[in-house]
């Protein structure tokens, strides 16, 4: 894959990543936006197929496929392990697999099953990801563990029950072992992005990309511009890189103010 990055611009020269749910919508972005920036990717998905394709897309010298399913600690284990054999260590680790889950409303048609499903990928697997990317980050003295959250970590409504509870458990995982893993110069961030087009995200909602947008569009606080899966590859970018060396334990929200609104008030319409 070619890269627009210049030389001087590339913010992860030397780095290493490991992007679970790298197959697919964000993480695969941002295992391409990574690699632009100099960095040697390691994706972990469970969709072999799509997984190898983004290898070949992206080159084998910089971008390699393991198969692991975020809930088996053995795997993310392995996932991390073969990392660090393969490159000599472990820089970044963004956990990014998760679900949307069934989609409905009302609490009292919720399933135990599909909420501790949602619960396993979503939250359980960022905790065996951070468990064991700083456990190769520590000897180092260094990291950056980027989870990744949603707009449904900071506001209730927008989402299912499970994926609302899972979310909002990422940011208290987040904050608590940021202030475990500072001692070792590890940082560790999440994201919450408000809704893009993504195979998650059309999946959940049963729409198609172009439909998502418009009606996220609709809905949103910040006009004229449609989130994409670039602008939240950037901010892993962000969190990847030296520019937030001292930030940690930050949830950083990229929803163009739509968390900070309450849509009962009008009085700004012009």
């Amino acid at each position: 894959m070619a890269s627009s990055t210049s030389a001087v611009n590339r913010r992860l020269e030397g780095k290493v990543a490991l992007i679970t749910g790298g197959a697919s919508g964000i993480g695969k972005r941002t295992a391409e936006i990574f690699v632009e920036h100099g960095a040697k990717v390691v994706i972990a998905d469970i969709q072999d197929d799509l997984g190898n394709s983004i290898v070949e897309s992206i080159g084998p010298s910089t971008c390699s496929y393991i198969h692991c399913d975020v809930t088996d600690e053995n795997q993310v284990k392995n996932a991390v392990d073969t990392t660090v054999e393969k490159h000599g260590k472990l820089d970044i680790m963004l956990n990014n697999a998760g679900i949307g889950g069934p989609n409905d409303a009302r609490i009292i048609d919720n399933d135990k099953a599909d909420f501790e499903r949602v619960l396993s990928i979503n939250l359980t697997g960022v905790f065996l990801g951070t468990k064991h990317a700083s456990q190769a980050m520590i000897s180092a003295r260094s990291g950056s563990i980027i989870n990744m959250a949603s707009i449904s970590s900071y506001v209730g409504g927008a989402a299912s029950h499970a994926y609302c509870c899972a979310k909002h458990a990422i940011v208290g995982l987040t904050k608590n072992t940021a202030v475990e893993l500072g001692q070792f110069g590890i940082r560790v961030n999440c994201l919450s992005p408000y809704a893009c087009a993504t195979p998650l995200a059309t999946k959940f909602i049963g729409v198609n990309d172009e439909v998502l947008e418009n009606v996220m569009n609709s809905l949103a606080n910040l006009k004229g511009v449609t989130l994409k899966t670039d602008d939240i590859a950037n901010a892993a970018l962000f969190f990847a890189s030296d520019d937030s060396r001292y930030v940690s334990g930050h949830n950083l929200l990229i929803d163009g103010g739509f968390s900070i609104v309450n849509p009962s008030f009008g009085m700004f319409k012009y």
